[in-house]
């Protein structure tokens, strides 16, 4: 079974900058969707960005895409989130998650994604 493990989170100024990685356990196919979500603290569970890893398709939330990079690294089994400009209210438990039979072409926000990581802290805060 395919287990993922989110590493890079931390505690970052307003304005500064992390890299989160997913690590998968086993090869990243083709035809693998891999997501991120973060909740934060009472709040619902957000999807907010994803790949179609084969193609380089993706899809960002409004609120996210000119701040927020996704990308795919695989000869390391990794999905990459380059964050930037970080604000107070990116402040949540990031996670990553991966659908290995999606039923579209397109990758999805909604949270219908298979196999989910452990999750890691990010905090914005000055």
């Amino acid at each position: 079974q395919l287990q993922l493990v989110e590493s890079g989170g931390g505690w970052v100024q307003p304005g500064g900058s992390l890299r989160l990685s997913c690590k998968a356990s086993e090869i990243i196919r083709q035809d693998d969707h891999i997501a991120w979500f973060r909740q934060a603290p009472g709040k619902e569970r957000e999807g907010f960005s994803c790949i179609v890893v084969g193609r380089g398709v993706t899809h960002m939330l409004n609120s996210v895409k000119d701040r927020f990079a996704i990308s795919a690294d695989n000869a390391e089994n990794t999905v990459n989130l380059q964050m930037f400009d970080l604000k107070p209210g990116d402040t949540a438990v990031y996670y990553c998650a991966a659908d290995r039979n999606p039923t579209s072409p397109f990758c999805t926000l909604q949270d219908t994604y298979e196999y989910w990581g452990q999750g890691t802290q990010v905090t914005v805060s000055s």
